[in-house]
């Protein structure tokens, strides 16, 4: 007889168990809804879906009469060249830092302490000194992005770089390999697919960060137009934004995750992703 723990459903089944939950929520705001309108039609916490698609269209398929833009579009583009900005650096500057503070152990006694205590900092008690040094255009808020994942990712290169097996990188320096080719052929193959899963951990983060400095100090984005539109209730517009926030966040951690079993599939097949 087969354990519960070792049961695995069938393509079908896993497909419907994880259409369920989201069948299941939508049947409860739906009922949710239909109760408080009924009750009072004037009611804004639990729009209609009728009237979330007319404020869909406002938004995302009607010219706005002051700009002659399409709001939901241009805020779904400044986000997003806010955040992709800020993640690549992101990633970037943690992919330099982590393997130069995880090979070089003068780096590392130096850099590693001011590296972890900047990463405890929290990111939004220093907006204000962020908007009071870089301005309230868009360095600052690419800056909190940085500032709230990058040393994250730091930490995690590093700690990585550390965990890797003694023999490989003592056989290569016995057969000549400078430090720079033990980089480049041993460590950074190995550390590249950890670099993208530590990137699709931080993208919530990243989020969080970006719409917290477009609800204070911006002229566009998702964030901002959420922060403008509570003022009057408009969850009718609030909830398609947040909605539009985690389908794009989770397109970025779909296309990491493939890019990396794409690029790198032993990782995955030892991981057991």
């Amino acid at each position: 007889m087969k354990r519960l723990m070792n049961l695995e459903p069938s393509r079908p089944v896993r497909l419907f168990l994880t259409l369920l939950p989201f069948i299941l929520l939508l049947l409860l705001y739906w009922s949710a809804s239909d109760a408080r309108l009924a009750e009072n039609p004037n009611d804004r916490l639990l729009p209609s879906f009728t009237q979330i698609a007319d404020a869909i269209d406002r938004y995302a398929f009607t010219e706005s009469k002051r700009t002659g833009e399409y709001l939901f579009w241009q805020d779904t583009s400044a986000s997003l060249s806010r955040i992709l900005t800020g993640i690549a650096i992101s990633a970037l500057a943690g992919l330099l830092v982590g393997l130069l503070t995880g090979i070089l152990p003068t780096v590392r006694a130096g850099f590693s302490p001011l590296v972890t205590v900047i990463s405890l900092i929290p990111p939004m008690a220093i907006l204000p000194i962020l908007f009071i040094t870089f301005g309230l255009g868009e360095l600052s808020k690419m800056m909190l992005v940085i500032i709230g994942t990058a040393p994250v990712i730091m930490r995690d290169i590093q700690a990585h770089v550390e965990q890797l097996p003694s023999e490989q990188l003592i056989k290569a320096q016995t057969l000549g390999a400078s430090t720079w080719l033990v980089t480049l052929r041993i460590i950074l193959p190995q550390i590249m697919p950890r670099l993208i899963a530590s990137v699709r951990l931080s993208l919530g983060a990243a989020w969080l960060f970006l719409i917290a400095a477009e609800a204070i100090a911006a002229q566009d984005g998702l964030g901002y137009r959420i922060f403008l539109v509570r003022r009057y209730m408009s969850m009718d517009i609030i909830l398609p934004y947040v909605f539009w926030i985690t389908t794009l966040a989770f397109a970025m951690d779909f296309s990491l995750r493939k890019i990396s079993e794409l690029c790198f599939p032993w990782f995955h097949q030892e991981a057991g992703k």
